[in-house]
Formats: C-alpha cells, structure tokens, sequence
C-alpha cells in the first residue's frame, strides 16, 4: 500500500492527473481534468489518495484543487537535497542542549496559514530558532515537524521552537488574541507599512501566508497592522522563509531600540 513515505507509480499518476486539473481550473475549463482526477483517486489502493477525491468536486475551485495537490507535491518532492544531505552541519544541537532548548530572545509567535511546501514550513521553524522566536503555530494544510520534509529542512529547529497546531488561521489569531497579543499581517497588500521602519508592540504574532494565495482579506483586516517588505527590483515579494527572516530582524531591531 502506498503511503508518504514510499510514492510509486499510483502516486505519480495521481500527482499528473491533479496537476492536471489544477492547471484546467486555473484556464476556466476543468470539467473533464477534474473528474478523471477523481475517478483515479476514488479508485486508488492507497486510502490517502481515495480520501483526496472528495476535495475534487465538479465546482472545486483553485484552493480546493491545491488542497488535494500538496500532498502529492509532498511525496514527488520527498527525494530533494536538502543541506542535511550533502554533509553541511554546525553546532546548534550543542549550543541549544547547554543553554536550554527554548531560549526566547523575541516575544513573537510566527502563525503560518496553508504553507504549501513542508520544506518552507521546515524552513520557517529554522528561522524562527534562529532569532529565538517563542513559537511557530501551522495551520490549514502547514506541514509539521511529523512531515519528513519538514524535519530535513529543519534541521534539528523544530525541537528549539514550540510548535501549536491549529486548524484555522482564525482560531490561531483568537487564541493570540487571548494571550494579550498584537496581531500582524506579512503581506504585500496595498497600503501595507513598511516592516523595516515599522515600530513593534511586544509581545505580537506574525501572520504569514501561502506561496500562492497569501492570506485572505478578512484576515488581513483582522491585524493589527499590515506589513510589507519594500524592495527595489522588479518582483514584488519573497519566498516565504525569506520574508519572515527579514520580518524578524525587523522586529528583533524593533524590539531593541525600545
């Protein structure tokens, strides 16, 4: 039986025919591509491809057709290099067992909502050790440090960084709320702040968005503030691990000019 862990050929097939789909949906003509993606899935031997058919209704739009997507990008993408692959090491593991695994230089809790890649989500909880963020909050579809691809990726961070499941972005943001703190949107919104000049309330959550839909109005209008990275080329965003690294330097230099 096919699971996570060990894709083949039943995998790679529903993998093309939801690509596929995805892609139809994204043109406006998906009919046909949806229901030969569902018909293979409903068939499948493999129960975690059957349970994916459900998501692939005849009115399913883009972010119901991604949600059955990710796992099976996760699986095609289970044999990436990552740094732990090609030998890189460094002396966290030993620093962090002498000073405690949790120690928080930065009050900030990262709220990740529907991150689609687990190597990013991986990434996310590196960075947020890095700085010594309190905690990083997955929710939706975010992968957790469970995910292969998350722990490879990284590298040891997701037992430095409390991590708190959650499975709406919304309850994420009431729960933060209830912990008396302020609440800020990374996204390149019109009429965002600048994160580079902006001065930061402690102790805050940050709320961060897919790679591909970002987070939804509603939830931006939820915030506090929302923030954005003023570049000066011609892309108007960055990788999400990208994004919240340079988010919280941002906030970490905030924080100590207060």
């Amino acid at each position: 039986m096919a699971t996570l862990d060990a894709p083949d050929a039943e995998w790679k097939e529903a993998l093309r025919l939801v690509r596929a789909a995805f892609d139809a949906v994204r043109a406006g003509g998906a009919e046909r591509s949806l229901a030969a993606a569902r018909v293979f899935l409903a068939a499948a031997a493999s129960p975690r491809l059957r349970s994916l058919a459900r998501l692939l209704r005849p009115d399913a739009d883009e972010r119901a057709v991604l949600s059955a997507l990710v796992p099976l990008e996760r699986v095609d993408a289970r044999t990436r290099v990552t740094d732990a692959d090609i030998g890189i090491r460094d002396t966290d593991a030993e620093l962090s067992a002498a000073n405690g695994p949790r120690a928080i230089a930065l009050p900030l809790v990262a709220i990740a909502d529907n991150i689609r890649s687990a190597l990013n989500a991986g990434g996310l909880l590196r960075t947020a050790a890095f700085f010594g963020a309190e905690a990083v909050w997955p929710c939706g579809y975010t992968a957790g440090p469970e995910h292969p691809q998350t722990a490879r990726s990284a590298l040891g961070a997701e037992r430095m960084v409390e991590i708190r499941r959650f499975d709406n972005v919304r309850e994420a943001i009431a729960a933060a709320r209830a912990e008396g703190r302020a609440v800020y949107a990374l996204e390149t919104a019109l009429g965002a702040e600048d994160v580079g000049a902006f001065r930061f309330h402690f102790p805050c959550a940050l709320l961060l968005g897919s790679e591909r839909f970002g987070l939804d109005p509603d939830v931006i209008a939820a915030a506090d503030a929302c923030l954005a990275i003023i570049g000066g080329g011609a892309k108007n965003s960055l990788n999400v691990v990208s994004a919240f690294a340079v988010a919280l330097h941002c906030a970490a230099a905030s924080l100590a000019r207060a």
